[in-house]
């Protein structure tokens, strides 16, 4: 019997479940869902993976094991009944074997999607072809947190537009679909004056359900920083543009992250700007 102990938002669940669905397979185990997992991820999707009762987890000897956020080969072999996996843990290396039955099991709920496609149905009323590209902003929080802890930055103005002209000069009937949790500086910051350009949340009550939704039924992908913009593009699974080389050299997030790991081959990196990084 498996369990994984939850960590963070969102993606970073997704992550979890998905390391935890591949490697108690690979094992031969049970997995199980916690509470609080089963919690924040069963409104969203249509898991499969069954859950324990509180009392059962809490009276249960545990064993931790604790994951770095790449595939290792012994992890092909853990040893134990009960299992208690721990981590930061998202790296495709984990799971890519299984793919289709990872996107099966992040399947959205029917209402979910009925939302989705009533936007991107929407925005798309008067073209004869769309073709839709995701992009995920990530601001809030991280803006501080990349700068001042991990000595790296989230995308700025110049990456999304290169990334943004990218898919325009490759597809003429490109239209893209903006996430954020900074609206406000995205509408300062991204071109619009093509029509191109379409937020989630512009006059509209959106969540970060809805939101991954609208982005996983894009064609393609524009990611910043942070799980929720890799999962986006992992749903997908069109072309994906990322910033890539985002931390100085000596930033203490590469002691647990691997560009390679995190990224799949065929995705497109655009280098970041850390100018202002190496400057201080």
């Amino acid at each position: 019997m498996w369990i994984c102990m939850p960590l963070g938002r969102l993606g970073n669940l997704m992550g979890q479940y998905a390391v935890l669905y591949a490697l108690s397979k690979l094992n031969g185990h049970k997995a199980f869902l916690v509470p609080r997992m089963h919690k924040n991820l069963s409104p969203v999707f249509n898991l499969s993976l069954p859950v324990l009762d509180q009392q059962t987890v809490n009276s249960t000897p545990w064993r931790n094991y604790i994951l770095h956020d790449w595939m290792s080969d012994k992890y092909k072999h853990i040893k134990g009944d009960y299992i208690r996996l721990v981590g930061y843990t998202t790296s495709w290396t984990f799971y890519h074997h299984i793919r289709n039955e990872i996107l099966q099991e992040f399947t959205f709920h029917d209402f979910i999607n009925k939302e989705a496609n009533y936007f991107l149905w929407e925005i798309s009323k008067g073209r004869s072809s769309v073709t839709f590209v995701g992009v995920h902003v990530r601001r809030g929080d991280y803006v501080s947190i990349m700068a001042n802890i991990w000595k790296g930055v989230v995308g700025d103005q110049a990456y999304f537009q290169k990334a943004m002209d990218f898919f325009r000069k490759k597809y003429r009937d490109a239209v893209f679909v903006v996430a954020t949790n900074g609206f406000d500086w995205c509408k300062k910051n991204i071109d619009t004056s093509k029509g191109d350009v379409y937020f989630t949340a512009d006059g509209r009550n959106t969540t970060a359900a809805l939101d991954l939704a609208i982005l996983a039924k894009c064609n393609h992908t524009i990611m910043s920083v942070g799980t929720f913009g890799y999962w986006a593009a992992y749903l997908a699974g069109g072309e994906t543009v990322y910033l890539s080389n985002f931390t100085r050299s000596d930033s203490r997030l590469l002691r647990r992250f691997k560009y390679e790991a995190a990224f799949l081959p065929k995705w497109i990196g655009i280098p970041a700007d850390i100018s202002p990084l190496l400057k201080n």
